[in-house]
């Protein structure tokens, strides 16, 4: 049975998806638009067609978005609609105001492919991790799927995203500004696993002491994370010891640490890097 969200959580995730919605307008109104770099997907298109059309980034970047989700409607279920139609729109509006209230940050095609790309992925990582999604893309993958089941969801959508830059050439004539947009392409693809992958990484304590049960009794009652008690024999001394096992998020570790010490100031813990913990407290992000 899913968990139902606190009024804390809920503002909590809204305020998350808002700023990584604000992020990601930002670099695509005050970095992508304004330097003609197109790096795929819906923002990619909205840039050609407002330096193709004069249609404003804001509006197309709706009309879009409305298009495919009548269509992922059909094909998707009302559900994805929902989650999508909060953060598609939150992010048209913002693209729209940073366009009309905040001037371009640099006109150097460089340095607003990198730095737009950062700010582009870091955005849409933070949206994702917060279960929603800035519409898009993410539609059209899904829709995509439906045709071709068997395709991956992350093959599909560089397919799309290539083809959107494609299209630049074609309307801008200029090789760099495609290379441009490959590297943005890159770049932002590699923010977005980066921080995805960050927050999924934890931190494993193994804990030899003389005094298990205590001190796992004394973690339990002062934290939210288990302990497990193996019992094990030492093979230089072949005295029989007890080793706690903890699953803990990096920013705990010194207070465990701490903890530990109190009671056993001759413990050895070790810690190790745990990619992936899912379940008692932890939460997969994807």
């Amino acid at each position: 049975m899913k968990k139902k969200m606190n009024v804390k959580e809920f503002i909590k995730q809204n305020a998350l998806i808002l700023f990584g919605v604000m992020l990601t307008a930002f670099a695509v109104s005050c970095f992508y638009t304004p330097n003609k770099i197109v790096n795929g997907g819906v923002s990619g298109v909205s840039t050609i067609l407002f330096h193709a059309f004069g249609i404003e980034p804001g509006v197309s970047f709706a009309v879009i978005n409305i298009i495919l989700l009548l269509i992922a409607l059909v094909f998707i279920g009302k559900e994805f609609v929902f989650k999508t139609i909060y953060g598609a729109g939150a992010l048209s509006l913002f693209i729209q105001l940073f366009k009309d209230f905040v001037p371009p940050v640099t006109e150097v095609t460089s340095l607003a492919t990198i730095f737009g790309a950062i700010l582009y992925g870091l955005g849409i990582a933070i949206v994702l991790s917060q279960g929603a999604s800035t519409g898009g893309t993410d539609i059209l993958g899904r829709l995509l799927q439906c045709i071709f089941p068997h395709m991956k969801i992350g093959t599909t959508l560089l397919i799309v995203d290539l083809m959107v830059v494609a299209v630049s050439l074609a309307v801008f004539g200029q090789v760099d500004l495609v290379l441009w947009g490959i590297i943005s392409l890159a770049v932002a693809t590699f923010a977005i696993d980066w921080f995805i992958k960050r927050l999924n990484i934890s931190k494993i304590a193994f804990v030899m002491t003389n005094n298990g049960e205590e001190i796992a009794k004394y973690l339990i009652s002062t934290s939210p994370r288990g302990v497990t008690i193996i019992d094990a024999i030492g093979a230089y001394t072949m005295e029989k010891r007890q080793v706690l096992l903890c699953a803990l998020k990096e920013s705990e570790m010194p207070a465990f640490e701490k903890k530990i010490l109190e009671f056993d100031q001759h413990a050895f813990i070790v810690f190790s890097e745990s990619q992936e913990i899912l379940g008692n407290g932890f939460k997969l992000y994807k």
